[in-house]
């Protein structure tokens, strides 16, 4: 199964509605909480041209937000991109 990296802030409602979706579904995933991390802010930026949490990851693929990946499951395509 590929890792599941889920960048968070502190307060943030969509980031918990994720970890409560994940952990519904029993997935394991790494929580970055980016709070105090101007660095990784500027990555996701320039990288990803995402300026909000969460950042959600399966694996190397950058999937989007909580409503990218609450489409994804409501297709049933979110558990197949975890597939190795």
């Amino acid at each position: 199964m590929k890792t599941i990296t889920l960048y968070t802030t502190q307060f943030c409602g969509y980031c918990l509605a994720a970890k409560r979706l994940f952990k519904s579904l029993e997935l394991p995933f790494e929580e970055v909480n980016i709070s105090d991390n101007d660095e990784k802010r500027i990555e996701l930026f320039e990288k990803y041209n995402w300026r909000t949490v969460p950042a959600i990851f399966i694996g190397d693929e950058f999937i989007g937000g909580y409503d990218e990946v609450t489409r994804l499951h409501t297709r049933g395509e979110f558990l197949s991109k975890l597939a190795v």
